[in-house]
């Protein structure tokens, strides 16, 4: 495989994860937004539902191209603690919507977010020490989950 293969092959797989992930968090919140999610309390400034779909979409490209970023110069083994940073924020973003929608618990769904707007920072700064472009790209997604977060404490104290 060529530099140049190696890299559009790369590329392709870093972003395809993080809009699996994605996709199969979907599954869990699609049977719940129509639901579930629209008889319980939330405060006045939640978005509107399609807001997140698009929102999501974008964070989940732009960290897979992040890690791409991180990864591209010298692949897993140069990068190893901030790659391994991304794939475990990775896994725990992924458990927080089958643990607020399918589950119905905001309040464990809060701890699991909590956990992960602490990996996501975590991940920005071992990115940014690898590539100042992959730190940045985590910004929006720093900024989102710390917006989720402030939300998914307004639901869990409206509910409780």
């Amino acid at each position: 495989m060529t530099p140049k293969q190696r890299d559009v092959v790369g590329l392709l797989l870093f972003v395809s994860l993080p809009l699996a992930v994605g996709a199969l968090a979907g599954l869990s919140t699609a049977s719940s937004v129509g639901g579930w999610y629209r008889t319980i309390a939330k405060p006045s400034w939640n978005p509107p539902s399609w807001v997140f779909g698009p929102m999501w979409t974008l964070l989940y490209a732009s960290m897979g191209v992040a890690a791409w970023r991180v990864w591209r110069p010298a692949g897993f083994a140069a990068a190893k603690g901030a790659l391994t940073l991304f794939f475990v924020q990775l896994a725990v973003n992924g458990l927080w919507s089958p643990i607020f929608f399918a589950w119905h618990r905001p309040d464990l769904a809060l701890v699991d977010i909590g956990i992960l707007l602490a990996l996501v920072a975590a991940t920005l700064v071992a990115f940014r020490r690898h590539d100042r472009i992959a730190g940045g790209l985590f910004v929006p997604y720093l900024l989102w989950v710390a917006f989720a977060t402030a939300l998914n404490f307004a639901i869990w104290r409206l509910s409780a």
